[in-house]
């Protein structure tokens, strides 16, 4: 390929065979109600098609008819089907559009506008890549299945329950201090540099202690752990890895029950840490009481009492500097 892509060959190169039922017709084929289908197709993240626009290709067909067997197997209702769809889309929207950015910004020339051959080179590099990057892509989901299995083992071991809507865990915000004002300085491609490197230098640490990454902000990580002590850890590590390459991190800690939903954490351990990191100085750990006691006599790390601070929306609470001994 010489001139620019089209939209109908970059579908082709990603999809495969062209486009030849409409929504109606794929979801007669599949079997599967049209109105459970457009829901399906809503949660994906994909827009409402006319009746008549012809979308849709074979794959799309046995995809629903994979749908309808687990269905009428009774391993899934439509409630979960859509719940599946819903994480399945947003997690593969964000994970394309952000491959698709990084091996544009690897293959153009920046500041330069980029020539019909230098995106067609871009399209022939993602062909060539596709096949191999499909089989690591399910290797590593599977993997990450395995992780959050034994995440939840390990959640089991020290609360003796496992309930799917209440789990106890460790939870910590790390925040660029002054980001805004620092933003102000830097040219886009350095604020770009900036956040990528505070976000993967966060997850390099957070997944080396078994931790997981709940949510990157730009400024800001949320993570989680079920061993309270592990997240003084993390934590730690965390200020002393950030502090190296430039801006301050403040950390906040707590550990409680908090309420998993769509792959995030909520409630108000997780309100808690949120509002511990705001009273941080720049470049410490405040920690909640829970988190203190649960250190204990951790070697090398210690939780000093400061003095009781209001928190917005929890009253007033009992915070604790956490450090290495």
């Amino acid at each position: 390929m010489t001139g620019r892509p089209t939209a109908e060959e970059i579908e082709r190169l990603f999809v495969g065979a062209s486009p030849r039922h409409t929504r109606v017709r794929v979801a007669e084929l599949a079997g599967v109600p049209q109105d459970l289908t457009e829901r399906i197709w809503r949660a994906l993240g994909f827009a409402t098609l006319a009746d008549d626009a012809v979308a849709f290709t074979d794959a799309d067909v046995a995809a629903l008819e994979r749908v309808r067997a687990m269905m009428e197997g009774g391993l899934l209702n439509d409630q979960t089907v859509v719940r599946m769809a819903r994480a399945l889309g947003q997690t593969t929207a964000r994970l394309a559009q952000w491959q698709a950015e990084i091996m544009i910004g690897a293959m153009l020339e920046p500041d330069q506008q980029p020539t019909d051959a230098a995106l067609a080179a871009i399209l022939d590099t993602a062909h060539r890549l596709l096949p191999d990057f499909e089989q690591v892509l399910v290797h590593v989901w599977r993997a990450q299945l395995a992780a959050a299995g034994t995440r939840l083992l390990a959640i089991t071991d020290l609360t003796e329950e496992i309930v799917p809507t209440r789990l106890t865990l460790a939870v910590g915000f790390a925040d660029l201090v002054s980001f805004t004002q620092v933003s102000r300085e830097l040219d886009e491609r350095a604020l770009a540099e900036l956040v990528e490197g505070f976000e993967s230098r966060a997850s390099d640490v957070v997944a080396a202690h078994g931790g997981r990454m709940v949510k990157t902000l730009g400024d800001e990580v949320l993570f989680t752990v079920a061993d309270p002590r592990t997240a003084a850890l993390i934590a730690l590590e965390l200020v002393d890895a950030i502090r190296r390459d430039g801006p301050e991190v403040r950390i906040g800690l707590a550990y409680g029950p908090v309420l998993p939903v769509m792959g995030d954490v909520f409630g108000t351990t997780v309100n808690l840490a949120a509002r511990l990191t705001a009273i941080a100085r720049p470049g410490t750990i405040i920690v909640d009481g829970e988190l203190a006691e649960a250190v204990g006599e951790t070697p090398g790390v210690e939780a000093h009492r400061i003095r009781r601070r209001p928190a917005r929306g929890l009253g007033v609470v009992q915070p604790y500097v956490l450090r290495r001994a």
